[in-house]
């Protein structure tokens, strides 16, 4: 795996405090009675600049919700969103939103759906520009062109439509559009998932160019951790609104804490005969959201659990070593 130079530690580009998010739901046609998703349950974390957190988990863990948390396609019902000197993003009324949107861009899941089909090329990479007044004209055009060699395509590509681009290349004119504002921050959302193997290197190998030299902070979200490994500095592992470990790369990836985090890496295949890996299989399913356990999130399925893992959720604690993890298995700040 190849080494990736933390950036240096400075005042946070972004800083997200106790995000909370639920979404309200019916249990039935005919019911009264409300209930609610919990997909963010009080999350806190910052991104340096330069920095890649690489935020993993399984489906439907809540890591989608907080990068459209962050840009505000959803609204959070609690907590504090800072982009450096800002105020609280979180309850930013809309109409104030859009110089803060400069700044924060994302990058969808599906290349397919996330693009205009009636839209050339250049006007989805324009449009941007148009949004916040930044180019028109010429200028708009050669922005364009430069954006779109930037990202491996040709100029001549603005003329054509989505469905003229295989895959790969649709997420390059995703990104594209992203970085046409030049945003200090990119919020990747599966940016490699819908693609084939061969094509998700080529687009982590251009969000890493990219990152190093547009100096971009990012929030890469994926359930696959080896994916994860190959592009940031941190990760933080995700389990049913909650951070279950947080560290460097190489804590996480070489040096897990969590029993949640071991599973993933055992469930991670190796292409080396020589190297053998204990295959951790969890019991039972992901609990609702709707109805999540009492306790640690994680115990119906740990096979590590005690006593007090179903009556109370462990803390987040930052050990000596910076890495924080939840988990009654560690109490002190020494990870013992």
């Amino acid at each position: 795996m190849d080494q990736i130079t933390p950036p240096q530690n400075g005042k946070p580009v972004l800083s997200v405090k106790n995000l909370v998010k639920h979404f309200p739901v019916k249990k039935s046609f005919l019911s009264t009675k409300r209930e609610a998703v919990q997909a963010v349950n009080g999350i806190s974390f910052s991104l340096a600049k330069g920095e890649t957190l690489g935020l993993v988990g399984e489906s439907g863990c809540g890591k989608t919700t907080v990068g459209r948390l962050i840009v505000r396609l959803d609204t959070p019902d609690k907590g504090e969103i800072y982009y450096n000197d800002s105020p609280n993003l979180a309850a930013l009324p809309e109409k104030e939103m859009l110089s803060f949107r400069r700044n924060i861009q994302m990058i969808f899941q599906d290349p397919f759906s996330s693009l205009n089909p009636r839209m050339s090329v250049g006007s989805i990479v324009g449009e941007p520009l148009a949004i916040h007044h930044l180019a028109k004209g010429k200028e708009r055009r050669e922005r364009i062109g430069r954006l779109l060699r930037d990202v491996g395509l040709q100029p001549e590509h603005s003329v054509r439509f989505p469905h003229e681009f295989s895959g790969g290349q649709r997420q390059r004119i995703s990104i594209a559009r992203a970085l046409a504002v030049e945003p200090d921050i990119v919020i990747a959302d599966e940016p490699v998932s819908a693609l084939d193997v061969s094509i998700q290197a080529q687009i982590i190998n251009l969000l890493l160019d990219l990152q190093k030299n547009f100096e971009i902070s990012m929030i890469f979200i994926s359930h696959d951790l080896s994916v994860v490994g190959h592009i940031s500095h941190r990760i933080a592992v995700m389990y049913l609104g909650a951070f279950m470990e947080v560290g460097s790369r190489d804590q996480v990836l070489f040096d897990p804490l969590h029993p949640y985090t071991r599973a993933l890496l055992s469930a991670i295949p190796t292409v080396d005969p020589g190297t053998t890996r204990k295959r951790i299989i969890l019991e039972g399913d992901v609990p609702s959201p709707i109805h999540p356990p009492p306790g640690c999130p994680f115990h119906p399925r740990c096979s590590e659990r005690f006593d007090p893992c179903d009556k109370a959720a462990p803390p987040l604690v930052e050990f000596e070593d910076g890495r924080k993890v939840a988990c009654f298995l560690y109490k002190d700040s020494t990870g013992k």
